[in-house]
């Protein structure tokens, strides 16, 4: 008996007027279970959630829509393999979407996929997706990766590695080396893609 009066005073005052047996438990565990969704939803919406953002290191979506503005690179359209493939210069950039520092370096290369993003390969590579193997072929983004993110890796048409910048590197550094790759004019002498000489290729760099 005394232990149904605690349950009444816990869960209410409806249980005990109804009829004993199977209905009586079914409607004491009825509201037993709104009780406890009820102080479970209580504690959730009094308690305020953790926002992230750009100068943190939590988990909050694809950084490269959040931060850089161009949610277009993720995935990447092309393979490291295909790029090669077509002898196409290719730009790895390998990320986490949870580092302050590689939220905050997408804006950096948002700002170079929009001036190399029609004649290079832009291929953000998220290193939890790369498998665990013991070794990697060249045209495999494992067999660049040095361990650390944010990681710039830029490969020539040749397949020869011309840049490899580790943490957040400036933009003006990896511009001089596409600069070099696509023999455009150096910065000192045009802030502006202007070519060196003309050739097809290079035509779709020309602002």
């Amino acid at each position: 008996m005394i232990f149904w009066q605690r349950l009444r005073r816990s869960c209410g005052t409806i249980v005990f007027n109804q009829a004993i047996g199977g209905h009586l438990w079914k409607r004491v565990v009825s509201v037993s279970l709104v009780t406890l969704f009820s102080l479970f939803a209580c504690l959730v919406l009094n308690t305020s959630p953790a926002l992230a953002g750009i100068d943190d290191d939590r988990f909050d979506g694809n950084i490269f829509a959040l931060y850089g503005g161009n949610g277009s690179l993720i995935p990447p359209r092309i393979s490291l393999a295909e790029s090669m493939k077509y002898e196409k210069p290719a730009l790895l950039v390998f990320y986490v979407d949870d580092s302050s520092d590689c939220k905050q370096f997408a804006v950096v290369v948002n700002r170079l996929q929009s001036f190399y993003g029609r004649a290079a390969s832009f291929i953000p590579i998220d290193v939890d997706s790369i498998p665990i193997k013991s070794s990697y072929s060249p045209d495999e983004p494992g067999y660049y990766y040095k361990g650390v993110v944010p990681e710039t890796i830029l490969i020539d048409e040749s397949g020869k590695v011309v840049y490899d910048g580790k943490g957040q590197v400036k933009f003006e550094d990896v511009d001089d080396v596409f600069r070099e790759v696509f023999n455009l004019l150096p910065r000192s002498e045009s802030v502006e893609l202007k070519l060196r000489s003309f050739n097809e290729f290079n035509s779709e760099l020309e602002e």
